[in-house]
């Protein structure tokens, strides 16, 4: 499986590789995004199987690359791994489409329980 990786900071997608890599899921080829807009178009280049993003990101938000996926016909299976998790994010982000919200600090044991009916 193709799985992309969307946060503005390195470090952060160098942990989520990481924390991919304990939870079991290492076998999958890992592609990342530094920004939304960048996320959105490695999406329709290369069609991943997953998206794991952040919520807040330059050029475009990642509820905003959910929602534009959405409206353009691409259903993705995607989710959000940030550092907020109020009530009203979730809400969104389920009405939006999205699988899951993991909240940061994170362990491969969240990732395991989230990721493994997805990843299989």
């Amino acid at each position: 499986m193709k799985i992309l990786i969307a946060d503005d900071s390195r470090v952060m997608r160098q942990i989520v590789t990481r924390t991919l890599r304990q939870a079991g899921f290492s076998g999958h080829e890992l592609i990342e995004a530094a920004d939304g807009r960048e996320a959105h178009d490695l999406v329709i280049a290369q069609k991943p199987d997953l998206v794991l993003s952040d919520w807040n990101m330059p050029e475009m938000t990642g509820i905003e690359v959910l929602r534009a996926l959405r409206a353009g016909g691409v259903d993705v299976p995607f989710g959000f791994v940030t550092s907020e998790g109020t009530d009203e994010m979730r809400k969104m982000a389920e009405e939006a489409g999205a699988l899951f919200l993991i909240t940061k600090p994170f362990t491969a044991d969240n990732f395991t329980d989230v990721l493994g009916p997805i990843l299989g």
